[in-house]
């Protein structure tokens, strides 16, 4: 009987210690971790949020600190968390993180940027006696929620995009560097031009360009109010063409006269002369 029992035992044991590791070699980590899909929780509550990467040594020496600061949340009142940046490129642009480690606490949608200590001890003061009152919050124009904000993490994740890609056609595809260049600069030239497209319908669409007509030379009759200086300006004109025209038909007509007269009066003197010759 014994005989038959004993391959049972070990293999419960295993059973027991596989399920139970877990919490023998220790308890759940209480720090939350944030991505791009629940960020918006820190807008409400309090928060102190830990921006790092995992090759960072000083990332990785703040992490046991971090975890036991972790510990006090529940009795502090405040939820610890971190963002991993090469996984979240997105809250690394939103957030303006340009060192690591980088820490953040937030109460309500006003975050402020922690330069303190960074220990377990200087992190349970900094909330609980709530140091974080005396540093400036960051401006609205620059809080992560804002449109420019909104824009630089659009920035940063099409970037990590580029970089996926880049990586995608050289070490799978087997292209050289400068094909994965060219074909980068193809589709720029594309989208530039496609985009131009797009900004010219639109303009076109919303401010229709005016197509000046060949108009008739408007009748004497229906001149406008506002053309009538230039119609007065017609007529003196015209009255002057007419008053030259008059004087030159009145000077035709006296050298016409004159020249009658002078053939009546030298008809006679032909004959006298010729009797006086004779």
């Amino acid at each position: 009987m014994t005989a038959s029992r004993s391959p049972v035992v070990p293999v419960a044991v295993l059973l027991l210690l596989a399920c139970g590791a877990p919490w023998t070699h220790g308890r759940r980590s209480d720090v939350r971790i944030i991505t791009d899909e629940n960020w918006k929780e820190l807008l409400e509550g309090e928060w102190m949020i830990e921006f790092y990467a995992p090759w960072c040594p000083a990332c990785q020496n703040l992490q046991p600190e971090w975890e036991s600061f972790a510990e006090w949340g529940e009795d502090l009142e405040v939820n610890v968390a971190k963002v991993d940046v090469t996984e979240q490129p997105g809250l690394s642009g939103r957030f303006i993180i340009t060192a690591l480690p980088t820490i953040y606490h937030c109460k309500d949608g006003e975050f402020r940027r922690y330069q303190g200590p960074r220990t377990k001890k200087d992190f349970i003061n900094f909330v609980s006696e709530k140091e974080w009152k005396s540093i400036e919050p960051v401006s609205s124009w620059f809080g992560p929620g804002s449109v420019l904000m909104s824009s630089m993490s659009a920035l940063f994740q099409l970037s990590m995009w580029i970089r996926t890609c880049h990586n995608y056609f050289i070490e799978d595809l087997g292209l050289p560097v400068w094909g994965s260049y060219t074909v980068f600069a193809l589709a720029t030239l594309l989208s530039g031009l496609l985009l131009g497209l797009c900004m010219i319908f639109v303009a076109d669409c919303l401010f229709p360009s005016k197509r000046r007509r060949p108009q008739p030379y408007p009748s004497k009759k229906l001149l406008p109010e506002s053309s009538q200086p230039l119609k007065k300006v017609e007529e003196e004109q015209e009255a002057d063409e007419e008053d030259v025209s008059e004087e030159e038909a009145g000077s035709k007509e006296g050298t016409n006269k004159d020249f009658p007269r002078n053939a009546i009066r030298q008809r006679p003197v032909g004959p006298s002369l010729a009797t006086d010759q004779s």
